[in-house]
């Protein structure tokens, strides 16, 4: 007597995750965090919703699998920081702006963002990576006194232009070339970092 499979596992399928993935992605990123179910998506790759269950355990751990980044933050980051004092938020906002202005970095970021808005798991999720891996990582990086104080307020400013440029695309900062932008905000973050810079002394 022929057994039959367990409904939804699709043996001899050794890539149906990666369809799950794939479908996932392209609904996530059209149809935001709320509009995706989980019984939808089994429904559109042909397999139990169980069996999405299985891989990924929750939508939530479904979305993080599906947004999967090319470039994290936080590595550019990390390669951002050796250097002099005076060009840190120079570099730090240029890592920032190349990781969302990458065309599918910058979508599957965006998604996040906006589906955290929705979610307290992963709104408290967003929080813990942005004091991990921004704030901590770079008030560890500048020492002294109240270095968790200035960190906090330039990923404040650092949020602040996120939010302006790749969600709300508010003019002229959504369409501003990068090295603009970039120019005229540096100066102004810096200080959130080191304080007004005394005259006739420059920061080092």
């Amino acid at each position: 007597m022929n057994k039959s499979a367990p409904r939804g596992r699709r043996l001899g399928a050794p890539d149906t995750r990666s369809r799950i993935l794939e479908i996932a992605r392209r609904r996530f990123l059209a149809e935001g965090y709320t509009g995706v179910t989980m019984r939808s998506l089994a429904a559109e790759a042909s397999v139990d919703a169980a069996l999405i269950s299985y891989f990924f355990g929750s939508k939530r751990g479904l979305f993080g699998a599906a947004m999967a980044l090319s470039q994290h933050p936080a590595e550019l980051l990390a390669q951002a920081l050796p250097g002099d004092r005076a060009g840190l938020a120079r570099r730090v906002l240029t890592a920032l702006v190349t990781a969302w202005d990458d065309p599918d970095n910058g979508r599957a970021l965006r998604a996040l963002l906006l589906a955290s808005t929705h979610d307290d798991n992963l709104s408290r999720l967003v929080q813990e990576m942005i004091e991990r891996e921004l704030i901590t990582v770079l008030a560890d990086h500048l020492g002294g006194t109240a270095a968790r104080t200035r960190a906090g307020l330039f990923a404040a400013q650092a949020l602040g232009l996120i939010h302006a440029r790749y969600v709300l695309r508010l003019e002229p900062t959504a369409s501003m070339p990068a090295d603009e932008l970039i120019d005229r905000l540096a100066p102004a973050m810096s200080i959130a970092l080191f304080g007004p810079p005394r005259p006739g002394r420059a920061v080092r």
